[in-house]
């Protein structure tokens, strides 16, 4: 028999379904994109373009660090 003044616990989805999850894993992709390319641009002499991805990769660093930060439980 179940006790009626029993407050059960409510069973959550992943928490990144809750909260719009595309953006993390957007995030992610651009960072190993603007990664890539800065890479890339760096090895093949191109300084401007590299820095441009390489200012974009630390962008996304960034982003993902307050993603965490604000996302995480308490």
């Amino acid at each position: 028999m179940s006790d009626p003044y029993r407050i059960s616990e409510v069973t959550e989805g992943p928490r990144a379904a809750r909260q719009g999850g595309a953006l993390r894993p957007l995030l992610w992709l651009l960072l190993v994109i603007c990664a890539s390319i800065n890479a890339l641009t760096s090895a093949i002499g191109l300084m401007a373009v590299s820095v441009v991805f390489g200012v974009a990769a630390m962008g996304c660093v960034a982003a993902l660090i307050v993603h965490h930060y604000k996302h995480r439980r308490p």
